[in-house]
């Protein structure tokens, strides 16, 4: 008797195989060559005087720290909410979760107009804490801030489906062993959930490094104080630089790269752990 085979709905390996390959060449490998392509034209003593003067050391500094501070204020946060919106039930839920996925939808330019008005010195916000002499727009406070508002639904996002697909008669096993509610989290469900931390502290990390529209206004734009990477790139375009240009985003690109890679690491380590565990 033949043995009844289950139709595909996409085609065979090979076909499927050269789809995807040809598509991920297409969409992301081709043009991020070009752009190694494009800051080969530079000499090698050129590309390093472009990639290390110390303007631009001054932005990867503020790129850098403000992208991290903002991903790990997330992650914290990302998770309370998260936990909020599984966990308990309470007058306008279905809202605030609406409500997470508002930077997605939201122009980019939009929020940093949003957040310059709100943290400005005479902004509704920024009075509050001039009044304290704490100034935030056009700081690296204010950029972080703004960091904070387009990463926020990663991290969310990535830790709600866990929360929600997480068996409850585990914890109840564990509290019928006597382990107290600390115990329970820690041990029990901080591993489970910390995969999905990770995965959202890095896409919130990756997106804040090249971030520029929510960024650029409450900047303020001001030279070896406020200036991010992407700005950097931004006014060698404008200078028709596009050598100069490409040599910066390739540092970007090599550096975003490297922390994916760190971050995936991160994570590899923490799911053997959990199952060592187990």
């Amino acid at each position: 008797m033949k043995k009844n085979k289950k139709k595909n709905v996409l085609p065979g390996f090979g076909l499927s195989m050269g789809i995807t390959t040809f598509y991920i060449s297409l969409v992301i490998l081709v043009p991020l060559s070009m752009i190694f392509i494009e800051s080969s034209k530079l000499g090698w003593t050129e590309f390093w005087q472009i990639v290390t003067s110390k303007r631009m050391l001054h932005a990867y500094k503020i790129s850098f720290l403000t992208a991290l501070g903002a991903a790990v204020l997330n992650a914290i946060f990302g998770f309370i909410i998260a936990w909020v919106l599984v966990r308990y039930t309470f007058p306008g839920k279905r809202i605030i979760d609406g409500l997470i996925d508002l930077p997605f939808a939201l122009p980019t330019a939009v929020a940093g107009i949003a957040l310059t008005t709100l943290y400005a010195q005479d902004g509704w916000f920024g009075q509050f804490f001039a009044s304290f002499g704490i100034k935030i727009a056009f700081t690296p406070l204010g950029i972080m801030i703004a960091l904070v508002f387009i990463g926020l639904p990663f991290v969310v996002r990535m830790v709600q489906p866990v929360l929600e697909n997480m068996e409850h008669e585990v914890e109840e096993a564990a509290n019928s062993l006597g382990a107290t509610k600390r115990q329970t989290f820690i041990n029990v469900i901080f591993p489970e959930v910390l995969p999905a931390v990770l995965a959202g502290f890095s896409l919130a990390f990756a997106r804040g490094l090249g971030e520029y529209g929510s960024v650029v206004f409450i900047a303020g734009n001001l030279p070896m104080k406020t200036e991010i990477v992407p700005l950097m790139i931004m006014t060698k375009l404008e200078q028709f630089d596009y050598a100069g240009a490409t040599a910066i985003a390739v540092i970007m690109l090599m550096i975003s790269f490297i922390c994916l890679i760190i971050i995936n690491l991160l994570q590899k380590w923490s799911r053997k752990h959990e199952l060592h565990n187990e």
